[in-house]
């Protein structure tokens, strides 16, 4: 399953995308409710302009309509807003012109509604009391549009340096600043998901996701992550997916009914097994790297000297150095000193005891 979708399902909670919109929008507290949380068909389409299906079917290299990656109607008392979000994992210098199509087609799907009913309201009144603007643009002076919110949710591992704004995609020099200052800009809604500094905003699974996807590519600090959080101890299935979607290791997906428990899966497990897995794959290229160092210096593979120092270094996790040992004579006689004291120390120690 691709990432877009794993968000999608993800997000298709009603109580998580609440939740979202009050840890980002209202810094943790309980403006929205799940319940406030309506669908919203994602697609879009341009209605009244050929040029605008142009623009729009060149920039996004679709045709007809397109489907946005979430969308919702976010219920505020009697009105409501539109609230997007949109997945992210490369930088797109285009982004600010995409999210602008993105929001002008859901304005204009609302503006669209506006007009069929105004055209309904005008066959049974024959437009009596309509200014003439209004008759001829079926849109009337009470009408409004509700607002358009598209959060971009970016989780690329690159440090993202594109475009905030339409602004910082328009070239503005030798352009007086009066008249730039005239040019409208359109500002994004930008969420560095690894650098998101307070995720205790949040009161669902999405702090454990976010938290996981800011440590994923740092084994030590993954694994301290979820030993110290007990909610990984029971993820649901869909949160499971998008944090494993951002490990290095993928077999993790096709290995959770291994980690599937009666409250959900264990991701600290799962995660304790990947660090061992790893750590032996590692202990066992450096020991055969090592080995195959040696014969070439014309150390015997059978060594008790050699072995004893391998075996030596793998016990005090150390093993990075076994190449070391079999290049450099001088270092390797320092080691067997080292593991001579060692020896004799562990020795002392016993007879204490």
């Amino acid at each position: 399953m691709a990432n877009d979708e794993i968000w999608k399902v993800f997000f298709s909670d009603a109580a998580r995308y609440a939740d979202l919109i009050n840890g980002l929008g209202f810094s943790g507290r309980q403006v929205v409710k799940p319940q406030d949380v309506k669908e919203r068909d994602g697609q879009v389409v341009f209605y009244r302009s050929g040029f605008l299906r142009k623009v729009r079917n060149r920039l996004l290299g679709t045709s007809g309509t397109y489907t946005r990656d979430m969308v919702r109607k976010v219920i505020f008392g009697t009105g409501f807003a539109v609230v997007g979000l949109e997945n992210q994992e490369t930088v797109d210098y285009s982004i600010p012109l995409r999210i602008l199509l993105y929001d002008a087609g859901e304005y204009e799907r609302q503006a669209t509604e506006i007009r069929r009913m105004v055209r309904n309201l005008m066959r049974k009144e024959s437009g009596d009391g309509m200014s003439a603007g209004e008759f001829l643009y079926r849109f009337r002076k009470q009408d409004k549009l509700k607002p358009v919110i598209t959060l971009l949710l970016y989780c690329g591992q690159e440090e993202w340096k594109g475009p905030q704004s339409l602004h910082d995609m328009i070239d503005f020099h030798g352009i007086p600043p009066e008249l730039r200052e005239t040019v409208p800009d359109y500002p994004i809604h930008l969420v560095e998901i690894r650098k998101l500094e307070n995720t205790d905003v949040f009161q669902t699974d999405i702090k454990q996701v976010f938290d996981f996807i800011r440590c994923a590519q740092d084994g030590e600090r993954l694994k301290q992550l979820v030993e110290e959080e007990e909610r990984y101890g029971r993820m649901a299935e869909d949160a499971f997916d998008v944090a494993v979607a951002y490990t290095k290791s993928v077999e993790l997906v096709g290995q959770k009914e291994e980690y599937r428990g009666e409250e959900g899966i264990n991701m600290c497990k799962a995660i304790q097994d990947l660090m061992e897995s790893s750590r032996h794959e590692g202990i066992e290229q450096g020991i055969e790297q090592g080995i195959e160092q040696g014969i070439e210096q014309g150390i015997e593979q059978t060594s008790i000297q050699y072995n004893k120092l391998i075996l030596y270094l793998n016990r005090q996790g150390r093993i990075q150095e076994v190449v070391r040992v079999a290049e450099d004579a001088e270092y390797r006689e320092a080691l067997l000193r080292e593991v001579e004291m060692d020896a004799v120390s562990g020795a002392e120690m016993r007879g204490r005891i």
